[in-house]
């Protein structure tokens, strides 16, 4: 069995050295606070030099070496091992990449606010060969489709043939062209992809495919980007691709996810950390069955209605950037000011920013029924405030509050339909979806899926060959 040295940077810029059998699985235990003291006060932390030696003597000697180095040998090592890595890249890779569900902070990711999704054990699969042309053909394979598209010209979003792109398409290939325009060398390849992650039930399996390609072109480049900048990339393609006007929240979950955690993440500073989920409590999705369309909804006229009431707000505080920037007192107060249905929108925003603190206090507390009840007010006010659910999600809820185990449950995802999010305590989730599942369907006639979920990884390569 090898041993490794390895070498983390954390989120300050210092560097952590330390010994394990498994440098990738380390990495975990320190992002989830279970590492050392040092890495848990300094979070998120990333493996930059890894060095196998031949056994546990030669790694302890090894270690307490790198550990008497300055911190500018320290970086020069990481960043000769990065050099290394990039000069061999692959040419057949693996990558995983996951769905992610929002516990709380919904629609506040493009008003500056603070977000709390975890990812999940739902995810995109994508096997890449590298080719020597420029030009990459994907097979879908759960949707029996294939695209051929160059890699000059694609701000045309044509195929091979001047055909359009096929919608799912757009994904992809906006990344592929968001990267160029960064620099960035993106590899000709032959694709299959797979995934577990629900079309337009709101898991963000455009993020989860967004991010996973990303992730794949980034191996078979041979480059290296902190995955901050990375989800930035996949939402500007999203953004400016496939013309969704969506926050960064759900590529941010893809990228940076943490297992057995949720993240709490700032979406104006970019700081970030994870949070332990409850004990004794399963996160279960429950999909409606009514599918949405995010670019051909409401979703955009919302963000538009929230931008109407900081321009509107700002006459009055001159201060204020964003909605997140505004008390419960001054929206009361510039009540008057501003359309009906403006007002509603700022004041599920300012209500939510508030939600998300309140819920990390009970989780730091370990009080699962206070954080739970959280999730039923965030769903009162998507319902009735941002009117983003529909009769099929309310009814979910209905139901869920009524079954015994169930802590919490609320509409999840961009709205207009896709599925709730459900707190379950762990000895009830079994017949927490038996009897979910019996009444929705019932009542709507929908046979809806059920089934609980795990805090997972963010996007990873699994399997790479040189």
């Amino acid at each position: 069995m090898g041993h490794y040295c390895y070498l983390l940077e954390c989120a300050d810029g210092s560097y952590y050295t330390g010994w394990t059998l498994d440098p990738q699985r380390r990495e975990k235990q320190h992002n989830s606070g279970r590492g050392a003291k040092y890495t848990a006060l300094h979070r998120p932390v990333h493996l930059v030099y890894i060095e196998e030696v031949p056994d546990l003597s030669s790694a302890l000697k090894r270690e307490r070496a790198i550990k008497n180095l300055t911190h500018k040998q320290k970086a020069a090592l990481a960043k000769n091992y990065r050099q290394a890595i990039m000069n061999s890249t692959p040419k057949e890779v693996t990558v995983l990449s996951p769905g992610r569900v929002n516990l709380l902070g919904e629609h506040v990711d493009y008003n500056d606010g603070l977000v709390f999704p975890a990812a999940i054990d739902r995810e995109v699969t994508i096997h890449a060969v590298a080719l020597e042309e420029p030009v990459v053909r994907i097979n879908a394979t759960d949707l029996n489709e294939s695209v051929v598209f160059c890699l000059e010209g694609l701000d045309k979003k044509i195929d091979v043939d001047g055909s359009p792109l096929p919608g799912w398409a757009l994904y992809p290939a906006g990344v592929a062209l968001v990267l160029q325009s960064h620099g960035l060398k993106v590899s000709g390849c032959e694709v299959e992809f797979t995934s577990t992650v629900p079309i337009g039930a709101g898991l963000s399996s455009s993020a989860a495919v967004e991010v996973g390609f990303a992730v794949m072109w980034e191996a078979l480049g041979g480059w290296k980007l902190d995955r901050i900048t990375l989800a930035q990339y996949a939402q500007e393609a999203e953004v400016k691709y496939a013309g969704v006007n969506c926050g960064l929240m759900d590529q941010f979950a893809a990228a940076n996810g943490v297992a057995e955690h949720a993240l709490l993440f700032d979406t104006r500073s970019l700081e970030w950390k994870p949070v332990k989920l409850p004990k004794g409590t399963r996160i279960v999705i429950a999909n409606s069955g009514v599918h949405h369309n995010l670019a051909s909804s409401e979703y955009n006229t919302r963000h538009n209605e929230c931008n109407q009431a900081v321009e509107i707000l700002k006459r009055s505080y001159p201060a204020i950037k964003a909605l997140r920037d505004v008390s419960p007192e001054q929206l009361e107060a510039a009540k008057s000011d501003l359309p009906e249905n403006v007002y509603k929108r700022a004041r599920h925003v300012v209500n939510e920013y508030k939600r998300v603190l309140k819920a990390v206090d009970y989780l730091d507390k370990n009080d699962s029924k206070g954080f739970g009840q959280i999730l039923f007010e965030t769903h009162a006010s998507l319902r009735d405030d941002y009117e983003v659910s529909c009769p099929e999600t309310d009814l979910l809820v209905e139901i869920a509050q009524k079954i015994e185990g169930c802590l919490g449950a609320r509409i999840t995802g961009g709205g207009f339909g896709g599925c709730t999010v459900n707190l379950v305590k762990e000895k009830a989730v079994d017949p927490f979806i038996a009897a979910l599942k019996a009444e929705y369907l019932a009542r709507t006639g929908i046979d809806a899926a059920i089934f609980p979920c795990k805090a997972a990884e963010g996007a990873h390569v699994v399997q790479s060959v040189h």
